[in-house]
């Protein structure tokens, strides 16, 4: 079993296959819009910008499970994601990620990697390479752009 078993649904409401990525680093980041760490969207867009054409899909994956952070529905968070931060990249519908009622990647992701892996708060990073095998974990307080995570993306591209 690897992430590219599972499947989301896409934040305007399609499919959203994790299969469609193989090949592909995934940096998946459960995200939300009113968190003192939601600037971090702006860190993710310019690593999707920097990285995307090597094969570097980030993908932001909404969640209210962290002091209700993310109440909005999937068109009022498109709606902040866009003209916030101008994001672009791949964003997931609501879920939860934490608990009995976690999306089955995240209960995967825990796990595999312990319980003290699985997200503490919003903005925590998984990165994936392209045969959909975990090769780094990052909690909330990581930038997306911190050193360690841009060398995870560089070794999961083969640079």
């Amino acid at each position: 079993m690897n992430a590219h078993d599972f499947s989301f649904t896409a934040i305007d409401g399609g499919p959203l296959p994790l299969a469609g990525f193989a090949g592909m680093a995934l940096l998946l980041v459960n995200t939300a819009s009113q968190c003192g760490y939601t600037p971090q969207y702006a860190d993710l867009q310019a690593l999707w910008q920097e990285y995307r054409s090597q094969g570097l899909v980030v993908l932001g994956v909404p969640a209210n499970d962290f002091g209700a952070q993310e109440p909005g529905t999937e068109a009022e968070i498109r709606a902040f994601c866009t003209a916030r931060y101008a994001v672009d990249f791949p964003l997931t519908a609501k879920v939860e990620v934490i608990g009995g009622g976690a999306h089955p990647l995240y209960r995967w992701l825990a796990q595999e990697l312990g319980e003290d892996q699985a997200p503490k708060w919003n903005f925590h990073k998984y990165l994936l390479d392209g045969q959909g095998a975990i090769v780094g974990a990052w909690p909330s307080r990581v930038r997306p752009g911190a050193p360690e995570v841009r060398r995870a993306i560089a070794a999961a591209l083969g640079n």
